[in-house]
């Protein structure tokens, strides 16, 4: 499977925020780099049909299903981790495909206590579990490693590679190190 992007371009109030971007993103992780206020959420805004492009035209999309880590964790702070996992992923919730990856992600020990009183490490990490427990042709990854330390990075980069095999991967990231985890293929925007 392959995502184009052609020519998109993006701007708000005469700001131009995307200009005239081209990517194509294949199978495996592609990682857009670039400084921040360069459009990088903004392009992922469009993928996920969020935003609409000014001009330009996203190619591949068509039937088929996206999952994403944002920036923000967007999870239901009263819940617990079945509570949210549940909520997004309705009759695709398979409880011990969930135990699993929650232990190789390092959250096998949170019993029913509701996110809200989870570290922000612990709820980036339930935030990508959720994304990489829904039955995804496409996985779109906003900075997923924000609040991570060493180990919990490593952690997670292996889940998403163990996880993501043959399908595209489209990775945001200010550190370069986290592409190299994910041994993404780097295309720097500006």
């Amino acid at each position: 499977m392959e995502l184009r992007i052609d020519h998109v371009s993006k701007a708000y109030g005469g700001q131009a925020v995307l200009r005239d971007v081209t990517v194509t993103v294949g199978s495996g992780v592609t990682c857009l780099m670039a400084p921040s206020g360069a459009g990088k959420t903004t392009l992922l805004r469009i993928l996920l049909g969020l935003e609409r492009p000014d001009s330009g035209t996203v190619h591949g999309l068509e039937g088929r299903r996206l999952a994403a880590v944002f920036q923000e964790d967007r999870l239901l702070e009263q819940q617990d981790w079945r509570g949210n996992l549940r909520f997004v992923l309705g009759s695709a919730f398979d409880e011990a495909e969930a135990l699993t990856l929650l232990e190789e992600l390092g959250l096998a020990d949170t019993g029913a206590q509701p996110v809200g009183e989870w570290s922000g490490g612990m709820k980036r990490r339930l935030a990508l579990a959720r994304a990489l427990l829904f039955p995804f042709d496409v996985l779109i990854l906003d900075e997923p490693f924000t609040g991570l330390d060493g180990d919990n990075r490593r952690r997670a980069a292996g889940s998403i590679l163990a996880r993501t095999a043959q399908r595209p991967v489209l990775l945001v990231t200010h550190e370069e190190a986290d592409a190299k985890a994910l041994s993404a293929r780097i295309i720097h925007l500006f």
